[in-house]
């Protein structure tokens, strides 16, 4: 399938951090976050890069991030706790599918080629509530040693 093939039969649109997605499930499930948030259990969404795609630093707080490679391309995904000194790259394609991002840990993603679609599992359920960019922060708050070429 082509990037617009893609695009068009499973319904995306575009995502804030950049690439396209669609919610393809949201928990009935309802649980208490250590923080006191009550949040669905889980929640999955398909997620596409093209070749010219970038997902741009982002984390989510108080949820941990399942990334499950699909098809396509294999993807580059970043990630940078905010202690640490140096980004992280990890390739999900078919010989390694999966792959987790700790909650509030900073991500971000490429694809390697035309495109790569993966499901993201977010648990506790993700909201918009607790998605952050990266590039609305501050500059003196960025982690050091961030990759600025995924701001």
């Amino acid at each position: 399938m082509t990037f617009d093939d893609v695009v068009s039969s499973w319904q995306l649109q575009p995502h804030p951090e950049g690439g396209w997605y669609r919610e393809v499930q949201r928990s009935g499930i309802q649980v208490q976050r250590p923080d006191g948030k009550q949040r669905c259990a889980i929640t999955t969404v398909l997620f596409l890069l093209c070749s010219d795609d970038l997902s741009r630093w982002h984390r989510v707080q108080g949820g941990d991030e399942i990334w499950t490679f699909i098809s396509g391309a294999p993807l580059s995904l970043f990630r940078h706790p905010q202690e640490s000194a140096t980004s992280e790259q990890l390739e999900l394609s078919s010989m390694n599918p999966v792959a987790c991002v700790d909650a509030g840990v900073w991500m971000a993603a490429r694809s390697q080629g035309n495109h790569s679609l993966v499901s993201c599992c977010v648990g506790p359920g993700f909201q918009f509530d607790d998605f952050e960019m990266l590039r609305d922060q501050p500059i003196a708050q960025h982690p050091h040693g961030i990759r600025a070429d995924l701001l």
